[in-house]
């Protein structure tokens, strides 16, 4: 599968024609493309320090924008899908402040939470679909487990999904496993068709109408350790994890750009990047429209930094609010706005603090970018990091061409 240039993709974003596209003539009829997804995760976490309630994936307007909102994390426990956090998802009282509709949770009402919570955003936006996640970076150790016995593991899923406490709240599942015969925060060797028999039999389980998706790692050699061709037969799509390529770390820089779209000159590996990743699932076999490009609503930054420019060295991370080098685009935006541009993302230099995030600009080139590319969209880690009036939700819906009412 030919990947366009990022050139030609900016070219679409500026509404001019691509270099060197040839015409493909009258007679030519492009193969319909299927309308793109607007995704994004919603935090079971960050309804407490954050404050971060459905409520306001209504009242910023996002819930308008998206084609699909999943819900992080369920857990896999003992080869089987589970809860995550059962107050905040369907036993923590909602006051009337922060319901979606105004109207508080009453005593003894059988579902509360977020999952009510997110009964009611559906019943105002029929149009959206809600998958429940499972995994994570701290939670899928667990699937060395279920992949023993992947339909034992999908008929789980399929019985906790259909609980009649919430029957019919949720359209589907994500399966974020990090990482399939590779290594995240811990290791497995369950070998390249684990993640493929998971899907299938989640497939067999919940039936042709559910919608699956599997969270995938950006780098190549992570990807080269699973049949993700196989996966995507069977999922609705893969979600291309094209952030975090670079961090913090040990703290000394040199400064980059965590989630560039290109390589730049100076760029610590040339394959870390979002293009590269793209290139690599599309070479593995999996079709266009089943990738889904990354975005991070957050920024990663060090602090004593003396260089604007990215590649300089530092004395640490910065400081954020709830992680060391990690901060949300809502509160940057703000304190360290954008100084340059780079690779096809932003980065800001202010004081001692070097920052790297996405903006709603640099979200409409990568969005350009996918169109090119006929991808099937577009997906956000994570919402609580847009700002009030959800603008890189908005920035990906228009940059896509899509969104809802």
């Amino acid at each position: 599968m030919r990947v366009v240039p990022v050139l030609a993709a900016m070219a679409l974003l500026a509404g001019c024609s691509a270099p060197d596209t040839p015409d493909p003539g009258p007679s030519a009829t492009p193969a319909a493309r299927p309308a793109p997804r607007v995704v994004a995760y919603f935090t079971d976490w960050g309804v407490y320090g954050r404050d971060f309630q459905v409520r306001d994936v209504e009242t910023s307007g996002a819930a308008g924008r998206l084609t699909d909102l999943v819900y992080a994390f369920g857990k896999v426990t003992d080869g089987a899908c589970s809860t995550g956090d059962t107050w905040a998802d369907q036993g923590r009282p909602i006051a009337a402040a922060a319901s979606v509709d105004g109207a508080a949770d009453a005593p003894g009402q059988r579902l509360r939470g977020n999952f009510g919570q997110l009964r009611k955003l559906k019943a105002r936006h029929p149009g959206l679909r809600v998958l429940w996640s499972f995994g994570g970076w701290t939670g899928s150790r667990g699937f060395t487990e279920a992949a023993k016995d992947p339909d034992a593991f999908a008929r789980s899923c399929a019985r906790l999904l259909r609980d009649p406490r919430w029957a019919g709240l949720f359209d589907g599942i994500d399966v974020d496993w990090e990482y399939a015969n590779a290594c995240g925060l811990s290791c497995d060797e369950s070998g390249p068709r684990a993640l493929p028999e998971i899907v299938s039999a989640l497939r067999r389980a919940l039936g042709p109408d559910a919608v699956i998706s599997a969270a995938v790692p950006a780098d190549l050699g992570k990807l080269r350790a699973t049949d993700y061709a196989a996966v995507a037969r069977d999922a609705d799509w893969l979600s291309a994890m094209t952030y975090d390529f670079f961090g913090t770390g040990g703290g000394a820089g040199p400064t980059a750009p965590h989630s560039p779209l290109t390589a730049y000159p100076g760029i610590p590996r040339q394959t870390a990047t979002t293009d590269a990743a793209v290139r690599g699932l599309l070479d593995l076999g999996v079709p266009p429209e089943k990738v889904l490009l990354g975005v991070g609503f957050y920024g990663r930054g060090w602090a004593g930094v003396s260089a604007a420019a990215p590649g300089g060295r530092a004395t640490g991370p910065a400081r954020g609010r709830y992680e060391k080098g990690l901060e949300d685009y809502d509160v940057l935006r703000r304190t360290c706005p954008p100084t340059g541009t780079i690779g096809g993302t932003a980065y800001a230099f202010c004081g001692d603090r070097w920052w790297s995030y996405d903006t709603p600009d640099t979200i409409k080139t990568k969005m350009a970018y996918a169109v090119s590319n006929r991808l099937g969209g577009a997906f956000a880690w994570e919402l609580s990091g847009d700002t009030p009036d959800a603008q890189l939700v908005t920035a990906m819906a228009t940059g896509l061409g899509a969104g809802r009412s």
